[in-house]
């Protein structure tokens, strides 16, 4: 056979050609895995040393480390487990090119993060940089987790931790490959992130994208610590507007359908942080046609309590938006927020409460506020008092005192709650300035005046009598004298005042001698309402309150005269 025939000539060159395309995409191909491979931390040879491919033989001051680091856990660690040998061993098993005695620092590092009842001393640190930039896995693992019980425990300065400059090796390892390495850098970054001069040094350090990308892990520990540091990074506003120019918002927005209430309270809570800056709503909002807002409804109704109160903060900072609330009102919020109401859980009872304030303001619920009023007197009248909720349901109440809900406020026992918590002895002085704020609002309606004048007795007139004296808190000195003022109209109301002529002659006399002039207007008010009866108009006559009318009128007297020389040199410039 001397020479192959065209057609053996062609069908060899075909072959040939065929090894050559094959052979270019399979070079491809393993270029592509040999440089995913090397962008993983675990192949990564540390900075200090070029490891060997061989197992290294111990020299000599190893093995005398190793025996010294033996005797003293046999001997010493009970006892005294910081100590300059302790830490000499440390320093020369860590930084060893064997794998092994490596791992017996990581060990003795765990063991201690797992007893330590004092303070790290920071020396005790520097070891952690050849342990953590190690390429053995297994001393990875043990390190990591030992640093994250120093840390959980507080057995460590978390700023300590980064001026060490552990930051970075620990940000290298969120790109391992290990989920075990990667849930325990992530815990790491979680709990540093709580500093705040660490927040922005993570931030600096591009720890937000890496952490982004662990969030969307299928490893639920790894999801949980990388959702939690960004929760904890979002405390920082500049990282905010990292997170949202990185695409944290998408992320943060679908993560809230996971299974593990965990990541759905850690992603929720850090979406509340970022809607707290309205700057951001426009973003959040546009996620899939106000997806975030149908996210967080179903939320509402999470059988965990943290997921469902964390879902009602979220919905209140993004509600401050008038189109926002109108959507939500759409979308019938209303009976969600009411179901949680009777919720055994304070602080879900608080949030709801917080998001029905900014709702009874919006135009279209102040006039169908019937089964709202039915719960919030049952709230008051059944539940012991919280000065918060108590604030927070008046504060509702107040919005909604519109002439067509009165008959519904008094029917629903709102009022009811209202009396009951004002004259509570356990009152705060915000919760009471609330409620008397509220009544002395409601006392304006004519229905709400005769229900409360027929309840009116001397011990609740002295009471509200007392209030009107208090000098330290005007506010609620001005509210309790308005609710006296509008029951004065009622001749009950007065003759009740007659048996209290003193104390009234006294606090009417401090309301016209104030310095604010909406005082000094409710005193001449009153007056001018009690005056209509004969017997205090004897009285008023011959009291000091006279006197001090008359210096009252001779000063706006003055001040008119003022205002017209004033007003006519204003004029002539003209």
């Amino acid at each position: 056979m001397d020479r192959l025939c065209d057609r053996c000539l062609q069908l060899l060159q075909d072959f040939v050609n065929f090894i050559r395309k094959v052979s270019s995409g399979l070079v491809l191909h393993i270029k592509q895995c040999l440089l995913q491979l090397s962008e993983c931390c675990c192949f990564r040879r540390r900075k200090y040393d070029v490891r060997q491919l061989y197992r290294p033989v111990l020299e000599q001051h190893e093995k005398e480390a190793a025996q010294e680091f033996l005797r003293y856990i046999e001997t010493g660690f009970e006892t005294s487990p910081l100590s300059p040998e302790s830490l000499e061993s440390l320093r020369t098993l860590a930084f060893s090119e064997n794998p092994d005695l490596q791992q017996s620092a990581a060990l003795y590092y765990l063991h201690m993060s797992q007893h330590l009842n004092t303070q790290l001393p920071e020396e005790y640190l520097e070891p952690y940089h050849a342990l953590l930039q190690t390429s053995d896995l297994e001393v990875q693992q043990t390190s990591s987790l030992s640093l994250v019980n120093f840390l959980l425990e507080g057995n460590v300065n978390k700023e300590a931790v980064v001026q060490m400059g552990l930051l970075e090796p620990i940000l290298e390892l969120l790109e391992s490959g290990d989920s075990i390495i990667q849930c325990n850098s992530c815990a790491c970054i979680m709990t540093l992130a709580i500093s705040e001069s660490n927040r922005e040094a993570i931030g600096s350090a591009g720890g937000v994208i890496p952490l982004m990308a662990l969030a969307k892990s299928y490893d639920p520990r790894v999801q949980q610590n990388a959702v939690g540091a960004l929760l904890n990074l979002t405390r920082s506003e500049r990282i905010q507007h990292v997170l949202c120019r990185e695409g944290a918002l998408p992320v943060l927005t679908l993560l809230l359908q996971s299974p593990d209430s965990e990541v759905q309270h850690y992603s929720c809570a850090a979406l509340s942080k970022i809607a707290a800056n309205p700057e951001h709503h426009e973003a959040m909002l546009q996620i899939g046609d106000r997806f975030l807002l149908r996210m967080l409804l179903s939320l509402l109704s999470s059988s965990v309590d943290k997921v469902s109160m964390q879902s009602c903060v979220c919905l209140r900072n993004l509600a401050t938006n008038g189109d926002t609330q109108t959507d939500l009102i759409a979308m019938n919020i209303l009976p969600l927020l009411l179901t949680l109401l009777d919720s055994n859980n304070r602080e879900v009872q608080q949030s709801s409460l917080a998001l029905l304030w900014i709702f009874s303001q919006h135009p279209l619920n102040k006039g169908a506020a019937e089964e709202l009023l039915q719960n919030l007197g049952n709230l008051l009248l059944t539940q012991p008092l919280n000065p918060l909720l108590t604030c927070q349901v008046a504060q509702i109440i107040e919005n909604l005192s519109l002439p067509e809900n009165i008959q519904a406020i008094i029917e629903s026992q709102c009022f009811k709650g209202l009396l009951q918590a004002f004259l509570s002895t356990e009152n705060e002085e915000e919760s009471l300035l609330c409620v008397t704020s509220c009544i002395a609002e409601l006392t304006k309606h004519e229905l709400v005046q005769s229900y409360l004048v027929e309840r009116m007795d001397i011990p609740l007139l002295k009471y509200t009598m007392g209030l009107t004296s208090q000098a330290h808190h005007p506010e609620l000195s001005f509210q309790a004298a308005s609710i006296i003022r509008q029951l004065a109209l009622h001749e009950k109301m007065v003759s009740l005042l007659k048996c209290e002529m003193e104390a009234v002659q006294h606090y009417l006399l401090n309301f016209l001698k104030h310095q604010e002039l909406r005082f000094q207007q409710l005193g001449i008010t009153t007056l001018c309402i009690l005056s209509e009866d004969m017997e205090f108009s004897s009285a008023i006559s011959q009291s000091p309150l006279a006197e001090q009318l008359n210096r009252v009128r001779q000063q706006t007297e003055e001040t008119q005269k003022l205002l017209s020389v004033a007003l006519s040199h204003t004029e002539s410039l003209l």
